[in-house]
């Protein structure tokens, strides 16, 4: 018999799930940097953006407690439908059960708040009732230390959830940079979200291809002075 998990991830094999990414939920984050959490979450829904991975938004007791998810995130998928619930288990409600089963994929990416509750729930009830394979984003999740986030990827780990980042899922979802149709997509996602990998991409294109810059208006430089010495 084959083993799934051997697959790599492909636009077609996968759906992608953003659970809870809410300003009182990132509040309780100590497991990463908030800003990074925050960069690292919308570079993972420009990216299903670009593929054209099916994808569910939802989130937890919004006006009683959370707040409105990321506009950031919102932005990337305008118009999407946010799955509201009461439960902490995402797999508790039926709507994200339904919409989960619509999309038709059964490698279901996984990005949440906070990995130790929301995001373990759901992953191991996904695989117990639903034979989901389960992919979790580590460095656009996050825990309320960085023991329960390392705690809590551990115990999925074993329960056989399979640890990815969201730069791995981006260029695993490329795989070949002869995909034109992509390739400038996921160029602008590294360039605008990737730190020191995008800061060199644009290095080569403008100081080795001569790329102009990519800035949104023109700035005159002004010649050096030598000193006078």
């Amino acid at each position: 018999m084959s083993n799934p998990k051997l697959e790599v991830l492909t636009p077609q094999n996968s759906q992608l799930i953003f659970i809870d990414h809410q300003p009182q939920m990132a509040f309780g984050v100590q497991s990463i940097d908030r800003q990074v959490l925050k960069n690292n979450t919308v570079a993972l829904a420009k990216a299903a953006k670009v593929f054209n991975i099916p994808t569910t938004i939802t989130t937890v007791e919004t006006e009683a407690f959370s707040g409105h998810t990321y506009p950031e995130l919102l932005d990337v998928f305008p118009e999407k439908e946010i799955l509201e619930r009461s439960s902490m288990n995402s797999w508790d409600d039926q709507k994200v059960r339904d919409a989960l089963k619509a999309n038709g994929k059964k490698k279901v990416i996984v990005a949440g708040l906070w990995t130790e509750v929301c995001n373990t729930t759901f992953a191991l009830c996904a695989m117990l009732e639903g034979d989901y394979e389960i992919y979790m984003v580590s460095d656009a999740s996050g825990g309320t230390s960085k023991e329960a986030h390392d705690q809590a990827m551990a115990r999925m780990i074993q329960a056989g959830v399979v640890p990815v980042t969201w730069q791995q899922v981006l260029l695993e979802w490329q795989r070949d940079w002869a995909r034109k149709e992509t390739y400038d997509g996921v160029m602008a996602i590294v360039k605008e979200h990737s730190g020191a990998y995008g800061m060199g991409v644009d290095y080569a294109y403008t100081m080795v291809h001569k790329a102009p810059e990519r800035t949104s208006t023109q700035h005159k430089v002004l010649a050096a002075v030598p000193a006078n010495k």
